[in-house]
Parts: C-alpha cells; sequence; structure tokens
C-alpha cells in the first residue's frame, strides 16, 4: 500500500478591487502593450484598505471546503503559503484557524514568496504520506499590493493579491503513476542569488516591511532554467518523462517564463 495526498477541494478569492493594466499610464512611464508583452498580464485584483492576508485566505478556505463538502473541524492541519502576513506572529495559518472556528488540529505558516505554495503543497504531502495528518488545508495567500513601490514601473505592475486553497486527503494508492494524487515532488532553492528578488526591510534589519525590489532579467532565466530542471528531476523520480506531461501549471501567471518553460521541456503552447 501506498499513501497517496489526493486534491479533495479547491477553492479562491480575489479582492473586489480590478486594476487594469490602464491604470498605471496615469502615472509610470508605461503603457498596457508593454505590460502585456512583457508579462502577459491584462489586470490584477488589490486588496481593500483593512483586507488582510489572512481574510483572503480564509474566504479562500471557505470556498475550498464547501467545494470538498467538508467542515472545518474534517481538517487536521492548516499550511498557509505567504511573504506578507498579516503580523510578524502569530501565523496567518491561526488566524484561519479561528475564523473557520477550527478548533482541533495544528496550522502554520512556510515562506518561500512566488514559490511558496509548492513549499507548502509539498510539506501538507509529507505530513499525509508520513501518517501525520490525513487531511490538510493548503492555502497561498499574498497582499502583495502593501510591499509595492508604485513608482517602479519594473515591479508595480507584475504583482497583484488574492488567495487560493486545496484540501488534501490521505487515499491508499498501488504505488504507480496511475494513482490519483501527489506522485513526486523536488524542492530547490539557491542563497546566492537573493539579490535578484528580495524585500529591502524586516524585523531584525530596519523594523520596517520595507519595499520589493528585482532585477528583471537575470530573474526572467533563472526562473527558467530552475523551473524546467526542477520538472525534469520530479518526472525521473517516477520515471515519466517530457513527453508524459499534458499540463504545465506554473508558480505564478507570467506568459514569457510559461513558455520559456513550455519550450525548454518539449511541452507545446496548447
Amino acid at each position: 500500500m501506498t499513501l497517496r495526498a489526493v486534491v479533495k477541494g479547491i477553492g479562491h478569492y480575489l479582492p473586489e478591487r480590478v486594476v487594469p493594466n490602464s491604470e498605471f499610464e496615469k502615472s509610470l512611464d508605461t503603457t498596457d502593450e508593454w505590460i502585456r508583452t512583457r508579462s502577459g498580464i491584462e489586470r490584477r485584483h488589490i486588496a481593500a484598505e483593512g483586507e488582510t492576508t489572512s481574510m483572503l485566505a480564509t474566504n479562500a478556505a471557505k470556498a475550498a471546503l464547501a467545494n470538498a463538502g467538508m467542515d472545518a473541524n474534517d481538517i487536521d492541519a492548516i499550511v498557509v503559503a505567504t511573504s506578507t502576513p498579516d503580523l510578524t506572529f502569530p501565523s496567518v495559518a491561526t488566524m484561519v484557524q479561528s475564523a473557520l472556528g477550527m478548533t482541533r488540529g495544528f496550522g502554520f505558516d512556510v515562506q518561500a514568496v512566488c514559490a511558496g505554495y509548492v513549499y507548502a503543497l509539498t510539506t501538507a504531502n509529507s505530513f499525509i504520506v508520513s501518517g501525520q495528518a490525513k487531511t490538510v488545508l493548503v492555502i497561498g495567500a499574498e497582499t502583495f499590493s502593501r510591499i509595492m513601490d508604485w513608482s517602479d514601473r519594473s515591479t508595480c505592475v507584475l504583482f497583484g493579491d488574492g488567495a487560493g486553497a486545496m484540501i488534501l486527503q490521505a487515499e491508499e494508492g498501488t504505488g504507480e503513476t496511475t494513482d490519483r494524487g501527489i506522485l513526486s515532488a523536488d524542492l530547490n532553492s539557491d542563497g546566492r542569488h537573493r539579490d535578484m528578488l528580495y524585500v529591502d526591510g524586516g524585523v531584525s534589519t530596519t523594523g520596517t516591511s520595507g519595499k520589493l525590489r528585482m532585477q528583471g532579467n537575470p530573474l526572467f532565466r533563472q526562473a527558467v532554467d530552475k523551473l524546467t530542471s526542477t520538472a525534469i528531476t520530479a518526472l525521473g523520480k517516477i520515471d515519466l518523462t517530457d513527453d508524459d506531461v499534458d499540463w504545465i501549471v506554473p508558480h505564478q501567471a507570467n506568459i514569457r517564463i510559461i513558455k520559456g518553460t513550455a519550450k525548454k521541456m518539449g511541452v507545446p503552447m496548447e
């Protein structure tokens, strides 16, 4: 018998306010065409004043629970991926736990920025396959608008606010690639490249939240190379190849990264 973490429900939540590319033309030296060409992005959602990351996460969680036909107390653990928590502590996960009325289990946050949801998903999978939890709620939630430098056209047009949630539950599998659920995972990090994408503030440095800073071109090349190599490694762990892939769902919605990764893996865009 092989334990698999199988998707039982999904949900998402987006703030009401929508900001189209044209809105940036009023304050920045940019155009809708420039933004679309470099990112594929047409619009983004921005949280309202007072609308926090935990609020977005809770709404996404409620949608996932409804989709799964579950109650909050069916959940053993909550893992939230976020780089923009409401507070330094307690965790967003425990705030969601309280908001859902969940009186059992545990919750905690993981911070791996853009790749955070993959890290949270892999962490949840580890809990399930090890038998430490049967049902885990995984949430990715951000209010990146809070750390944007709105005068920096190279970054502020790329980010928005929102949350997505997924409920994973243990099921028995055969150990073959015909199983449902997570078949393989591969995680990587490389601290040598930290200056490519960072926030220039923090608790133990400036005492402020800081603003996001990015080196776009080298980061793009790094993203495509790493996404391709980690995907190939994950496939190799279960004796699959590029030819077995039907869909690529990347860690963020940037059309250049998606096209670059698909091309390097030999997977057609359609």
